[in-house]
């Protein structure tokens, strides 16, 4: 994913954790029959390249296969479907079908996953390792651990004969780590019909270990959205014997350099409040305080000051945009006819777009800056904290992990889940999938999860849905 389960947790989580403890493997022959299919599966979906990059995986080939596992498990060709906008872009969607008492729930994972070079890697990144009490590969957590999970328990609830009270919808979708346009975009515009759900699970949340042991479990709630703008100077330029008081390069960098010092104002949200309030009970005095501050008074400088200090909540308490990219000039002995520079923003949920652009301008405080136009963005609201999710999520975190705190939280990157609450689908992160914080590889070498978090969040997502979707008994 562009920013995944691993990667968001580990951002909101890595300053409370210490060094980790990792379990003894767990051996094949201890596996139950539910957790050697799921073996199985994410064995098979590990070994089959998804690499989204041009001419080398398919994702197509890989919702091939699953769809041959559910037809093999009962479901009908006429719950099966997969289609894409192209041959090498397929999904995957099928429905397990309920009486109908409640609106479906969805299932949403993708199945692509970013380059992983051979060369870089201790191991082949497209084969699945078991080390050290890990499994080791490229997707093995981001995103075909969550994935594989969905698919192993949707063909148990087959076979069980489970018949659920709402219609329980999987769909396993291409191109999220790109810009996820010709996956979720794409059906929730041509085929919603397809996915269309009360709400939606799906990545971006999930737990942190300390100490080897759970210490807290995140349910995304919301996310920032992601957008770019290029600044431009131009110059008549010349020759570099002659220099010119004007300099694009140097126009550029002071007014990056003016940008460089400014902050966005504090926000909060239903999310981010839950989020500073669940997250007070295990802080420092000192960073807890600023929290329980700030949630009295959003404009307190002290205490926004003080959690800014740290990165992670810095991102998580306002837009931000940093520049991320810088060319200029064109030959060794010319003066620069054009210096750019591209600013990479995470902006705030339901703040305008071109109020972000208004602000770049006004910091840069140049006209001589030209900033490209705001992408058109659909809004998203944060999508609600009901009663309904939060307490079997809650109640099954107390049973399985010792009653850790939940605590909902805002991504400050990117999920699909932004592409269903734009089409009115409220969308939460959550998977039971306790990692390391200060062991998050998703997109880098050597990517691995716990053998142990696996299994145990296929436990944890199995009761879940089950409970989101078996009607409670009438008091």
């Amino acid at each position: 994913m562009t920013i995944s389960i691993r990667t968001t947790l580990a951002a909101a989580c890595a300053a409370l954790s210490v060094s980790m403890v990792a379990p003894r493997a767990m051996l094949a022959q201890t596996l139950t029959p539910e957790q050697q299919q799921l073996h199985e599966i994410y064995k098979e979906l590990i070994e089959t390249n998804t690499e989204d990059s041009a001419g080398v995986g398919s994702v197509t080939k890989a919702s091939e296969q699953i769809a041959a596992r559910f037809r093999a498990a009962g479901y009908p060709d006429s719950d099966i479907h997969l289609l894409g906008p192209t041959d090498d872009k397929h999904a995957i969607i099928v429905r397990l079908h309920g009486t109908g008492a409640k609106k479906p729930i969805l299932l949403l994972a993708h199945l692509d996953v970013v380059m992983a070079l051979p060369s870089d890697w201790t191991t082949d990144p497209f084969k699945l390792v078991e080390k050290d009490g890990y499994f080791q590969a490229r997707g093995s957590i981001d995103d075909k651990a969550m994935a594989s999970i969905f698919v192993a328990n949707m063909i148990r609830y087959k076979k069980e004969g489970f018949v659920p009270d709402r219609d329980i919808i999987l769909a396993l979708t291409p191109d999220e780590e790109k810009t996820g346009h010709l996956g979720t975009e794409w059906l929730v515009k041509n085929h919603k019909e397809l996915i269309d759900a009360e709400y939606a699970l799906n990545e971006g949340g999930g737990g942190s270990l300390k100490n080897g042991k759970p210490f807290l479990q995140a349910v995304q709630a919301t996310e920032k959205a992601f957008t770019n703008f290029t600044l431009t100077v131009k110059n008549p330029g010349g020759h570099s014997s002659v220099p010119r008081p004007d300099n694009a390069i140097y126009q550029l960098a002071e007014g990056l350099v003016r940008f460089e010092h400014f902050k966005f104002p504090v926000q909060l949200n239903d999310v981010t409040r839950a989020f500073f309030s669940g997250t007070a009970q295990i802080e420092s005095p000192a960073n807890a305080a600023a929290m329980r501050a700030l949630l009295k008074n959003p404009s307190d400088a002290n205490a926004a000051a003080t959690l800014s200090k740290d990165v992670r909540y810095n991102s998580i308490l306002r837009t931000t945009c940093v520049a991320t990219r810088l060319s200029g000039g064109h030959a060794d002995n010319a003066l620069p006819q054009t210096a750019t520079a591209l600013i990479n923003c995470r902006v705030f949920p339901n703040v305008p777009i071109d109020s972000v652009r208004n602000t770049i301008i006004r910091v840069l405080a140049d006209t001589g800056i030209a900033v490209s136009p705001s992408e058109q963005l659909a809004p998203t609201s944060p999508s609600p904290l009901t009663a309904e999710l939060l307490d079997p999520i809650k109640t099954l975190t107390d049973r399985m992990f010792n009653g850790v705190p939940v605590i909902p939280f805002m991504s400050t990157g990117a999920t699909d889940g932004r592409y269903l609450r734009a089409g009115g689908i409220p969308t939460y992160g959550v998977s039971g999938l306790f990692v390391e914080p200060n062991d998050a590889r998703a997109h880098g070498k050597d990517e691995r999860v716990l053998q142990k978090s696996l299994y145990d969040s296929q436990a944890f997502l199995y009761d879940l849905v089950k409970m989101l979707s078996t009607e409670k008994p009438k008091a």
